[in-house]
């Protein structure tokens, strides 16, 4: 390097200390240079990992500007914030009074996500806590009004559904006007006062048995219904065949069965005209 080369003959002392601390402060610079440079592109760089959002902020002023995931380059001067756009599975298991008065334990489960296109705006009115800050107190204020409007024995049958789907629908418009999308909002498990609960299932378990017995009347009153119309059927067939039956067709049978017994090889007396109605009398005969 120049910094490092000899003294001339001809040059004095001062010359060349002169000399060669201009050449070093020139290296410096350049090094220095290099440096900078090298930070600043290292500063440019923004990392946003897969499956969140970077929201940029310039002096501590939050900017427009969202990063969608992997590396790019932006101000120097930007501070990068990441914040994650899958989904979030929040568990609340809360005590809330029925429209008794009857204290009530739900466990739901919401799912729910933020809104990549509104993330800045999250970021700047509410942070990144936001599930602590928002979330979870709209999701027990949800639950209260839900439950508030039906009786403990409807939540513990059939009113299920409804107060699940009231739940959602009360947080998608909260929520969604924060920049929070919700996705599903899921009512796991119902408890109820142990009195209360006794008392239902003894409820049910008689409305059962009272459609079991129903159910077996019905079923009775049908089997006496095909045995009458049985009855009925046997009864016709009997009175149609007895007014098929004449005098003449019995006397015609007898004599059918005379001459086939006449015909017959067993030993037997034939008395003509001494039977009832002048058939035929047959006597003896193995």
């Amino acid at each position: 390097m120049a910094a490092f080369r000899s003294r001339g003959e001809d040059e004095s002392p001062e010359i060349y200390f002169r000399r060669m601390g201009g050449d070093i402060t020139k290296s410096a610079g350049v090094i220095l240079g290099a440096i900078l440079l090298l930070v600043g592109m290292y500063a440019s760089l923004k990392y946003v990992p897969p499956g969140h959002v970077g929201v940029l902020t310039l002096f501590g002023r939050v900017t427009s500007d969202v990063l969608p995931e992997g590396t790019h380059f932006a101000n120097p001067f930007k501070f990068n914030h990441t914040m994650s756009i899958r989904t979030i599975q929040l568990t609340e298991t809360a005590s809330v009074p029925s429209n008794e008065g009857l204290i009530i334990t739900l466990d739901t489960t919401l799912l729910f996500r933020l809104d990549a296109s509104r993330a800045s705006d999250v970021f700047q009115r509410i942070g990144l806590n936001f599930v602590a800050n928002v979330v979870e107190p709209n999701l027990r204020s949800a639950i209260r009004s839900a439950t508030g409007a039906h009786s403990a024995n409807a939540l513990y049958t059939g009113a299920r559904e409804d107060v699940a789907r009231q739940i959602k629908n009360e947080l998608t418009k909260q929520l969604g006007e924060r920049g929070l999308i919700v996705e599903d909002l899921l009512l796991r498990d119902v408890q109820l006062p142990a009195m209360l609960k006794q008392a239902i299932e003894a409820k049910q378990q008689a409305e059962q048995e009272a459609l079991r017995m129903t159910f077996i009347l019905q079923r009775e009153k049908q089997e006496a219904e095909r045995k009458r119309i049985e009855a009925q059927g046997i009864s016709d067939f009997q009175r149609i065949v007895a007014q098929g039956i004449s005098q003449q067709l019995l006397t015609w049978k007898g004599i059918e069965a005379t001459e086939k017994l006449a015909g017959s090889a067993n030993a037997k007396v034939i008395v003509i005209g001494s039977g009832k109605d002048g058939l035929p009398l047959i006597l003896g005969g193995n």
